[in-house]
């Protein structure tokens, strides 16, 4: 027995006087916590037996895009469900609209009345367990439980890299959840005789589609289990989305096209704009008003003043300040000097080789090495700052902060580069930290392998900040260059259709390594320990990754992302017209507002209309 206690954060509207309440839940032994210990005499060990319970909500599996199935994770999982769930059905009873009873006993309008949307597979038990409130509980009919779960249940799905898939051991739920897994067999049993009905003698088939993934370790595929248990299923930004119906979920995409949608994300304009960047938000709102922190469409106005030149002046203006603010802070915290009329060169989202920091590093010694075999010749001076955490044991994403801080080491301190390049990791990247880079940035980097991730909201963040972004066509940035114009993004490299051919063909980064030189200078750089004297085989690891198991194809890419940053250095000699397409950026984000998004997602998924209406302050009489 656990006793979920409720923390309530109350989470304020925007000018609108209504406030919901975010509700999460702390793990607390009852009282009467292993009364038996405590009956034969023990009572030290049964206090602390205590912390068995307690530790269920004690810390937060820190793994980005990667699960590792812990039995305490799960136990997490189910707890949070099983909280939401009672408390779901406790507020269902008894609010009684439309019902005469003392309390509501017909789940018929249950779906009318709640949603529940499960955020990626983390919460996927709350499909067996509202089916087993209804059917163990509440007594209602199998069949009429399954209609109402389903109709109230809907699945995001927020990545298509296999190792972050949750992939349950049946052994684990028979210890710790038996009757779901009574319950998820019944609900596989059902969807696969549907399959068989429609495809008669497909065995591959309903393998491919079974929520149980037979197998030395027989598992629970909790993405399955989420599709046949929801109403709709939608992917974070159109090329995902098509990803998702195209291959994750092909089979179900077949069988029940109508569930599958695209709900591309968004960021708040409030914290993303107004709270971390006032100086934009003020030389907005004098050109078109302050109507568009809750309408962000309205930015496209900011067209009309491409070619103002008190505009330019003023944005340009604005992005200095913040850039020297934000040198005066790692000055101070970080005991680093950087040069503020440099470019701001910023990659920060969390340490992973899908999101190919390497590659920045590569650009970054490649940089270095063009200086010192001509230090006279003119550079455009970069400052390029990567930031992130990665996961405690994932060992690469460490080492590729060994190698960003070993670079740094090198260049930081070479008298021939001087103030030309500086190479900083930002540590202990958070919210805080986003709120001040981000307006001081000049060029956002979102260049991870085309396919690889679902959407990312960095770059948005990005884009309504005043940054121009060097991308791939990957996530949102898709939607972002057809937003702004693919000419006034840094698009480069391979699309998701090359990747998918050259996998096809094989991956052989040794050609690569072999054909450009400046790669293999890098390389070679990197591999003889010139990054680290003091440890020459430091980094052979990641060499060893680069050149034999490369799932993400840095090489491919380099070439294509070498030249493109020619292009960056290029525009930004050109402060005017680098500063144009600031504006345009600025003016064509609007479609990134989380406003948007929650908006489509009432609309589409749950049922229900925004309303715009401002309840009375409570100074004022009610009508």
């Amino acid at each position: 027995v656990v006793l979920a206690m409720p923390y309530d954060t109350p989470v304020p509207g925007y000018k609108n006087n209504t406030v919901n309440t975010m509700r999460l839940w702390s793990a607390k032994a009852p009282n009467d916590f292993n009364l038996q210990e405590f009956n034969v005499g023990d009572y030290i060990e049964a206090v602390l037996d205590r912390n068995l319970a307690e530790n269920i909500s004690r810390v937060l599996y820190p793994n980005d895009n990667f699960f590792e199935g812990k039995e305490l994770r799960l136990k997490q999982e189910y707890f949070v469900v099983a909280a939401t769930l009672q408390d779901i059905i406790r507020r269902f009873k008894s609010s009684k609209f439309g019902c005469q009873d003392p309390v509501r006993t017909s789940f018929e309008t249950f779906p009318d009345k709640v949603a529940i949307q499960l955020n990626d597979t983390h919460p996927a038990l709350s499909i067996p367990e509202l089916m087993r409130i209804l059917v163990d509980v509440e007594k209602v009919d199998w069949d009429k439980a399954w209609e109402i779960t389903k109709q109230t249940c809907a699945y995001t799905n927020h990545t298509v890299l296999p190792e972050a898939l949750e992939r349950w051991p049946v052994s684990m739920f028979e210890k710790l959840l038996p009757r779901h897994l009574e319950i998820i067999y019944a609900l596989n049993q059902m969807h696969l005789d549907r399959v068989a009905a429609l495809y008669p003698g497909d065995i591959d088939r309903l393998r491919r589609m079974s929520v149980i993934e037979e197998g030395d370790c027989k598992r629970i595929n909790m993405a399955h289990l989420c599709v046949i248990g929801s109403h709709a299923v939608n992917g974070v930004a159109r090329i995902h989305s098509d990803i998702v119906k195209n291959t994750v979920f092909k089979d179900f995409y077949e069988l029940e096209p109508e569930k599958f949608q695209n709900k591309t994300n968004g960021i708040t304009p409030r914290r993303w704009l107004l709270l971390c960047n006032p100086g934009l938000a003020d030389v907005i709102a004098e050109k078109i008003g302050e109507d568009f922190v809750t309408d962000l469409s309205q930015l496209k106005k900011l067209l009309d003043f491409i070619n103002n030149e008190t505009f330019i002046r003023d944005v340009a203006k604005v992005k200095q300040e913040n850039k020297l603010k934000f040198s005066a802070y790692l000055e101070e915290h970080y005991k680093v000097k950087i040069n503020p009329s440099s470019m701001f060169d910023i990659q920060v989202k969390r340490i992973h080789e899908y999101k190919r920091q390497l590659l920045n590093c590569l650009h970054a010694i490649t940089l270095y090495n063009r200086i010192r075999s001509d230090p006279s010749k003119s550079f455009v001076p970069r400052t390029i700052m990567i930031g992130g955490k990665a996961a405690p044991g994932y060992h690469m994403a460490k080492m590729i902060i060994k190698l960003i801080t070993s670079i740094g080491e090198v260049v930081n301190n070479d008298p021939y580069v001087g103030d030309k390049l500086k190479v900083i990791f930002l540590e202990n990247y958070r919210v805080s930290l986003a709120e001040k880079v981000i307006p001081a940035a000049d060029l956002s980097q979102q260049i991870s392998t085309a396919g690889t991730e679902a959407s990312g909201t960095g770059n948005m963040k990005f884009m309504l900040n005043g940054a121009l972004t060097i991308g791939t066509m990957d996530g949102a940035n898709v939607e972002m260059a057809e937003e702004a114009g693919e000419e006034n993004l840094f698009i480069f490299g391979m699309r998701v259709e090359e990747v998918e051919a050259l996998d096809r063909r094989g991956y052989n980064a040794q050609e690569y390594y072999d054909r450009i030189p400046e790669l293999r200078q890098a390389i070679d750089q990197i591999s003889s320990g010139f990054f680290s004297p003091r440890d020459p085989g430091c980094f052979r690891d990641v060499v060893n990754m680069l050149m034999h198991h490369d799932r993400f194809k840095v090489f491919a890419d380099y070439e294509a992302y070498i030249k493109c940053q020619g292009q960056v250095d290029q525009l930004f000699m050109d402060p005017r017209e680098w500063t144009k397409k600031v504006i345009r950026n600025i003016a064509c984000s609007g479609k990134f507002s989380s406003d948007r998004t929650i908006t489509e997602y009432a609309r589409e998924i749950w049922g229900v209309e925004p309303s715009a209406t401002k309840i009375p302050p409570p100074n004022l009489p009610r009508d």
